[in-house]
């Protein structure tokens, strides 16, 4: 049983990120690009995130405190969250397909897509991956993961709002009616 709780997390993640390499490797030209300081302002964020995550232990054991027990319900409670979002972030990238990009980006012949799951939310991606996100936290059960997911809301929400402003400059009114009918990252919600 070690052996699961040990490896079962990093391997969601790692085929998530594997998964999501080779279709990136398919996606249209861009035909125009965030600059690589905005680019910055979500992924080092992130970046601090996966840390938080995913060190065994912080340096001087900055934020080890458990706030959760270590039990098997806690573990694949968070396990579930984990699977359960990074599902969520392949099905969105499935309908996405090709307008797909790491950076906010718009695409050459960009589309825009209500069907799938954008139609419950705008931004499935980022649902899902802070979804996930909260699953790995509530695996680490420490002070850390609250602070790893609260980083994570911030820097995509930043990233978000950005994507949000080019889509309606693109997209003019049916961007316009597309958010008041469908919320950004929690159904009926937000």
């Amino acid at each position: 049983m070690r052996i699961v709780y040990t490896y079962l997390i990093p391997t969601l993640w790692l085929s998530w990120c594997v998964y999501w390499w080779i279709l990136a490797r398919d996606v249209k030209p861009a035909r125009r690009k965030e600059s690589i300081a905005s680019r910055a302002g979500h992924i080092v964020p992130l970046v601090v995130v996966v840390m938080l995550l995913a060190m065994p232990r912080l340096p001087g054991g900055l934020l080890s405190g458990r706030i959760l027990p270590a039990t098997r319900f806690v573990f694949f409670t968070g396990a579930a969250f984990v699977a359960a979002g990074l599902a969520f972030t392949v099905w969105a990238r499935a309908y996405l397909g090709r307008n797909w990009s790491g950076i906010v980006t718009l695409k050459a012949d960009h589309e825009l897509i209500r069907s799938g799951p954008y139609r419950f939310v705008r931004h499935p991606i980022y649902t899902g991956l802070l979804v996930a996100i909260v699953g790995s936290a509530i695996v680490r059960g420490e002070w850390r993961g609250v602070v790893a997911v609260l980083i994570a809301i911030v820097a995509l929400w930043r990233k978000l709002r950005l994507e949000e402003r080019w889509l309606g400059e693109t997209f003019g009114d049916a961007y316009a009616k597309y958010r008041a009918e469908v919320s950004a990252l929690i159904p009926f919600v937000l």
